[in-house]
């Protein structure tokens, strides 16, 4: 059970990951620090809060805190990102710490207790509290670049007007045990 969780989550984790790859990959520089107004989040501001709060989580995962000492939420919502380059130096640094982590969980260590401000949770808990939140602010990524792109926008999952043939495509298949991720990670390492 615990060795298809983590599988599993991983690859979740990869997914999402790969959103955001996708969607940085389909804008401008200058679309990645657009706001809408003064009180919303760019892009470059989502991805240094979900940096600074990948360290904090991940770092020393099983033995400390997810809320380290040294960490500056507030911070973290200041849009002081300058480059494309700086920004996704912050995002693979994050999702390093993240998948470090991950690999350190196994059999052994899985009943452990983790602490999120002093809030004790299983492994499966904090593992599944950090992808929705993760998933949360990727969205919001994804959601930002398609008002940016518009019609220009490619889509990152079945294309409007093509649900039909992909179903038919999908069920001319034999029933196979496979995780959703799969052919859309594949795609990513052509």
């Amino acid at each position: 059970m615990e060795d298809n969780y983590l599988k599993s989550i991983r690859k979740q984790f990869e997914y999402y990951k790969l959103l955001g790859d996708r969607s940085f990959a389909q804008l401008s520089d200058e679309e990645l620090f657009w706001q809408f107004n003064p009180e919303s989040n760019s892009i470059a501001v989502i991805v240094k809060h979900l940096w600074g709060n990948m360290l904090s989580r991940w770092t020393n995962f099983l033995e400390e805190d997810g809320e380290k000492e040294w960490r500056n939420r507030e911070g973290e919502f200041v849009a002081d990102i300058t480059s494309r380059a700086e920004m996704v130096a912050k995002w693979e640094e994050g999702w390093s710490c993240l998948f470090g982590a991950l690999e350190s969980v196994n059999a052994d260590n899985f009943g452990k207790t983790i602490y999120i401000r002093n809030m004790g949770h299983t492994i499966v808990e904090a593992l599944n509290r950090q992808l929705a939140h993760y998933s949360y602010h990727i969205g919001q990524i994804v959601y930002i670049g398609r008002m940016l792109k518009g019609e220009d926008w490619k889509s990152l999952s079945i294309p409007k007007g093509e649900s039909k043939a992909y179903n038919e495509s999908k069920f001319a298949q034999p029933k196979r045990q496979a995780h959703f991720t799969d052919e859309f990670l594949k795609e990513d390492k052509k």
